[in-house]
């Protein structure tokens, strides 16, 4: 049952939502924060954060990102999407802590470009990324073996999105490859194809671990076919696919996705389109190529602040993508109508456990002298990773 709050239109619960609390092991990063961790209904949680958060000053800086609660945004010095914090971090040398209100591959990417004197924490290790953890590394390699084997790893470059752990991109840098985000994706699949002959050659694509991007990107702003698309199935033999069929492929895209992203259909924008008379549907390229297809817009998260911000004032819009940054825009936009394209709450489960008990627990022990949940990327993952992260800074209009 949806409830309507000003010009926003609050989705149906769901019982797929995980809060910030507890352990599950089944989850992508199970574990219990060590000491106390303060009650979610304690009255004094905000009083304690502002308090833990002046003490440290200068010594500690907070990043959020957009898919943050609204609650520990509150405590953000910068928010932004996974790429823009990270870099931020970098740019603050002088912080000696540096508190990522994200999931974990954001602060394995943090520490990889920040300093050896900065250490990067994580209020909670359980806060993982489903889409990061389809791409195992162990599974990344046997599947350049089966390319290998195939006789084509020669002619493939591969190409990891940012949502990927930080041996992924390791990977990467080591098989001369690049990181993308959702916003430069067509410039880094136009970087790689030129590698090996440009897009209109027979040269290849591995794209990790998100397909839909590696998708849309290819067919929406390269040009190419579905046809020359083809999905690498890690839990299959040889990815599930024939050495020809590998042969013939431009794209080999990864068997991973989104669980937010990937929930919305394109009965959700036929829906809104018939109970919204004239609302632009707007997406992230993470959704399926359906549902992208089906849309007015698409694009990265920035995209979509920059979008709204720029609208006219009485138009209406539905959006695909996370809902507390649905909701921040909503509230953001009076002026606008706001819709959430699907009809019941779509909360990325794993970047929800960062709250703000997990957020004070993590500052007041920073106060205490302990540095909780720190990250830190095996010394070899990093440079690797970092050489795939540098090569993604040099692309064209960076």
């Amino acid at each position: 049952m949806s409830t309507t709050i000003g010009t926003f239109t609050e989705p149906a619960p769901s019982a797929l939502l995980l809060l910030g609390r507890g352990v599950d092991l089944a989850s992508e990063r199970g574990v219990e924060c060590v000491g106390a961790l303060p009650e979610p209904g304690d009255p004094t949680l905000v009083a304690r954060a502002r308090a833990a958060r002046a003490t440290l000053g200068d010594r500690a800086f907070v990043l959020g990102h957009h898919y943050q609660r609204d609650e520990v945004i509150a405590f953000a010095d910068v928010t932004g999407d996974s790429f823009k914090l990270a870099r931020e971090a970098a740019a603050r040398p002088e912080a000696e802590f540096v508190v990522f209100c994200g999931v974990h591959f954001m602060a394995e990417s943090a520490d990889i470009l920040t300093s050896a004197t900065q250490q990067v924490v994580l209020p909670d290790l359980a806060a993982g990324c489903s889409m990061a953890d389809m791409a195992a590394i162990d599974q990344v390699e046997d599947a350049w073996d089966v390319l290998v084997d195939a006789g084509v790893a020669q002619d493939t470059v591969p190409v990891t999105y940012m949502n990927s752990t930080a041996a992924i991109k390791a990977f990467t840098g080591r098989h001369g490859g690049t990181v993308c985000t959702s916003s430069n994706a067509d410039v880094a699949l136009r970087w790689a194809f030129d590698k090996v002959g440009g897009v209109g050659g027979r040269g290849k694509v591995l794209f990790m671990p998100d397909q839909h991007l590696g998708r849309n990107t290819a067919v929406r702003g390269l040009g190419l076919s579905l046809e020359d698309c083809v999905v690498f199935d890690p839990r299959k033999p040889g990815g599930g696919l024939t050495a020809a069929q590998l042969r013939d492929a431009r794209m080999i895209l990864w068997r991973g996705h989104c669980s937010v992203h990937g929930r919305f259909s394109a009965r959700n924008v036929a829906d809104v389109r018939a109970a919204v008379p004239g609302v632009t549907v707007m997406v992230h390229p993470e959704c399926t190529h359906e549902v992208v297809t089906a849309a007015d817009l698409v694009g990265s998260t920035e995209y979509i602040i920059r979008a709204l911000d720029a609208a006219e004032p009485g138009t209406s819009w539905a959006i695909g993508t996370e809902l507390n940054l649905v909701r921040r825009l909503a509230a953001a936009h009076p002026e606008l109508t706001v819709h959430y394209l699907d009809s019941t709450v779509c909360f990325c489960s794993t970047m929800n456990r960062i709250d703000l008990p997990h957020l004070v627990w993590a500052l007041e022990s920073l106060v205490e002298g302990r540095v909780p949940n720190r990250i830190v990327v095996d010394p070899d993952d990093a440079h690797w990773a970092r050489v795939a992260l540098d090569q993604m800074l040099a692309l064209p209009g960076r």
